[in-house]
């Protein structure tokens, strides 16, 4: 749980600065700061992406095109706004002071948005529980600190409260690596097709961060279950 726990701390850090800050940071620096976050993302990506050298590029293909396939039937993208939207709806309606209850709510959904739907918030908490070994999630504490500077800046607060959701649901996934320690051995072909798979949703969230296509990666999360599931089922014959 240790990269979990300096991931929240990132976050709240990122949340007290930008709060205390925010109004003195120009509209373009904030800018410059998130394509920062992409440029440095899509690195991540294209370093974890390349991991399907150690295995067949059929797996992360497949495993992706599935994945999309699905992630698209089930509309897991515009669910998840939808979720959202509910409860800022919720928040909003229940509060004395709405436009602020409102900035903080967006706040809140936008941050969790952002810090849990990345594919390193699966990969990283799962190789922690597998093999202890946290720098993936130490990696995505940097990156999210930053963030929630910029985030915070415009949103205010209510980012801070995305902690909670980046605490239970990576702490869940680490907590309950263990049920795969047979399947996602270090160095197999599922693990490192599931690795493969989440480089390439990261390099997705690097082009929206970069502002040059929304790849609604939201949709392709099917495609770290469906590579390593292919591999699975490849080794078997």
């Amino acid at each position: 749980m240790t990269g979990t726990l300096v991931n929240v701390g990132a976050i709240l850090l990122g949340t007290l600065l930008g709060v205390l800050v925010g109004s003195r940071l120009h509209p373009d620096l904030q800018t410059r700061v998130l394509h920062g976050l992409g440029l440095v993302v899509l690195v991540i990506g294209m370093d974890n992406a390349l991991e399907w050298r150690g295995t067949n590029a059929l797996f992360v293909l497949g495993g992706v095109l599935l994945g999309g396939l699905a992630g698209e039937a089930l509309r897991i993208e515009d669910r998840l706004q939808a979720v959202g939207d509910y409860a800022q709806r919720r928040m909003t309606s229940e509060a004395t002071a709405p436009e602020h209850e409102s900035t903080v709510s967006e706040g809140f959904f936008t941050a969790s948005l952002v810090f849990c739907v990345g594919a390193l918030a699966v990969v990283g908490p799962i190789q922690e529980g597998l093999t202890g070994n946290a720098d993936t999630l130490y990696t995505k504490a940097l990156l999210d600190g930053f963030a929630s500077v910029a985030l915070a800046a415009s949103l205010g607060w209510g980012v801070a409260l995305s902690a909670v959701s980046v605490g239970l649901y990576q702490g869940a996934l680490t907590l309950g690596a263990g049920l795969f320690d047979s399947i996602l051995t270090e160095g197999n072909d599922a693990l490192l097709s599931m690795t493969s798979a989440g480089g390439v949703l990261i390099i997705g969230l690097s082009l929206k961060l970069l502002d040059v296509q929304d790849v609604k990666v939201g949709n392709f999360l099917p495609a770290l279950i469906f590579a390593p599931a292919i591999a699975g089922i490849a080794s078997i014959f």
